[in-house]
């Protein structure tokens, strides 16, 4: 069976389109009409039903999904053991938060190194959406990430929590924070949620970022007031840069290992994550 008739799907199952799964995978849609009919002759099953109202899975389709997924996910981990055979025993893909690389990537990096050094890593610096999407289509093998999205085929672990606090080079106090020269931080879903419970006023702010490496930048060029992680934070009141804005307590963020199911006990994966968890209890 070939790995594009799972991929395509896969891809279907989501869209319930065929012309939508053509754009996604950049292929034709009469090409897209081959491979499920390619998949539905080796099962001699109808894995969809097609009519004017749309594309739905029939049961066998809804019975396979799962099949597919597992099938994917190993297809992924085998190309990857294929590919990097040779000076390693085993490699692994692992996902991080972009807020939490400047902090906790070259240590976490270092001791993974001296536990597994039969591992070889690499390591993606992204998003929370793109890695969950990444860890169910079995392009990371781990993540460590502020949202999870708690699919089927993933494991989710809360393993601490990062702080931000607001620092500004404007003024001193949180009545004194004006929404034009806020820059609003927009770092997680929940994040941005506690945000405007405690600064209802300040949600109106003309800049929004989700990143603290832009939002430094912005404070530096524009001035103003925002929240930053606390090693930042730190950082600017020792430079003089900014200082804390008194009235404003920190926001705590939430921090997750993601895994895929089968995995999640595996030794490496474990390792990998109590190492992050300590790094961020420390």
């Amino acid at each position: 069976m070939q790995i594009v008739l799972i991929e395509t799907f896969l891809d279907l199952m989501e869209t319930r389109n065929f012309n939508r799964t053509a754009e996604r995978l950049n292929i034709t849609q009469s090409t897209v009409t081959h491979r499920i009919n390619a998949l539905e002759a080796m099962f001699a099953r109808k894995l969809f039903a097609r009519n004017k109202g749309g594309t739905q899975p029939t049961a066998a389709g809804l019975r396979f999904l799962d099949h597919a997924k597992a099938l994917q996910h190993q297809w992924h981990e085998a190309a990857r053991a294929v590919e990097t055979a040779g000076a390693y025993e085993r490699s692994m893909r692992i996902g991080l938060q972009h807020d939490l690389a400047a902090h906790f990537a070259g240590d976490w990096l270092a001791a993974v190194r001296r536990e597994l050094p039969a591992t070889s890593i690499y390591v993606e610096v992204d998003y929370s959406n793109q890695m969950n999407r990444d860890l169910g289509a079995g392009d990371l093998d781990l993540a460590i990430l502020f949202t999870p999205h708690y699919l089927p085929d993933l494991a989710y672990e809360r393993i601490g929590e990062v702080h931000y606090e607001m620092v500004s080079n404007r003024v001193a106090r949180i009545e004194d924070v004006r929404p034009e020269d806020y820059i609003q931080a927009v770092y997680s879903p929940a994040f941005d949620r506690l945000h405007r419970e405690a600064h209802p006023t300040l949600s109106t702010a003309p800049i929004a970022s989700g990143e603290t490496t832009a939002i430094l930048a912005l404070l530096q060029k524009l001035g103003g007031s925002a929240f930053v992680m606390t090693p930042d934070a730190k950082r600017l009141l020792r430079s003089g840069a900014a200082s804390r804005v008194t009235g404003a307590e920190p926001i705590a963020q939430a921090v997750y290992a993601a895994t895929n199911v089968r995995t999640r006990h595996a030794h490496q994966h474990r390792r990998i994550v109590a190492i992050m968890q300590a790094l961020l209890a420390a």
